[in-house]
């Protein structure tokens, strides 16, 4: 992560910049999370989603951020991650693969929603309402992931995805090294204590690594957060949205999610009025 200037020409760019390797994200103290320190993905994720992007003020900035399938039609993300003045969507994205650019079904985009209440950049501690839908042109195939009742209590088990960056220590975004193929990496949900004063809360969740020198980080932006049902099913929790801590390197520091379930509501309603249009 590194730290946004006050000039929005500035913060676009750094946002578009740290989206360049799988994540996207863009909070007071910094950009949000890709995986460093994850390994190569061991089983499929069907419901896993990229999301190209082009940074809102540079079109040579390339990137991308995450999504999870959560319905044949609708795919949820960060609302950063399809911010204007950040970035610039590419129209389309990819499910379901465990490579970044191939396999997969390949999609348009029909609509964005963003949650009314999204707010980032100057007087804001953590991105807040950082929740958004695409609802895609046309069904697919691939079986979504459905949206656990509730996060399990700090300890519990779970699993982060992403395409993120997998090396937070070259301080030039340009030199972040960033993967084809699907990461991942064994997370427990926190307390809210373990997260920074004013980050964790209802809506928002800490997270923090079982594997040591590991986190999200730039490229995985939107990405899932989830945890095993009782049948053993993944569910999700948590939307990738920046880091719990500010000022420090991905791998030192907690991982800030949003709670999918605290927005379930906002999820189906959104969703539902959508369709009928």
């Amino acid at each position: 992560m590194f730290s946004l200037k006050s000039s929005r020409r500035t913060v676009a760019r750094a946002a578009a910049v740290a989206l360049a390797g799988a994540v996207g994200a863009t909070m007071m103290t910094g950009s949000a999370e890709a995986i460093v320190n994850g390994k190569d993905s061991t089983q499929r994720y069907p419901f896993m989603v990229s999301i190209p992007v082009t940074g809102a003020d540079d079109p040579a900035v390339k990137g991308f951020c995450g999504g999870s399938l959560i319905d044949a039609k609708w795919v949820l993300t960060a609302a950063h991650c399809v911010d204007p003045k950040l970035v610039t969507l590419d129209g389309t994205v990819r499910i379901g693969s465990a490579w970044k650019k191939s396999g997969g079904t390949v999609r348009s985009i029909a609509r964005t929603v963003s949650h009314p209440g999204y707010k980032n950049g100057e007087n804001v501690v953590a991105n807040r309402d950082d929740l958004a839908l695409l609802r895609l042109d046309r069904p697919v195939a691939e079986r979504p992931v459905r949206i656990a009742d509730k996060p399990g209590r700090p300890g519990t088990p779970t699993r982060i995805l992403g395409f993120g960056t997998i090396d937070d220590t070259a301080p030039d975004p340009t030199k972040w090294v960033f993967p084809h193929r699907l990461q991942e990496l064994d997370t427990r949900s926190a307390a809210v204590s373990e997260c920074a004063p004013g980050y964790a809360g209802s809506t928002r969740l800490c997270t923090v690594s079982q594997v040591p020198k590991a986190m999200a980080c730039n490229g995985d932006s939107g990405g899932p957060q989830l945890q095993r049902n009782r049948k053993g099913r993944w569910e999700l929790i948590g939307v990738t949205s920046g880091p719990g801590v500010p000022g420090v390197r991905c791998s030192e520091g907690p991982g800030l999610y949003t709670s999918a379930p605290a927005y379930a509501g906002w999820i189906r309603k959104t969703m539902s009025d959508s369709s009928a249009l």
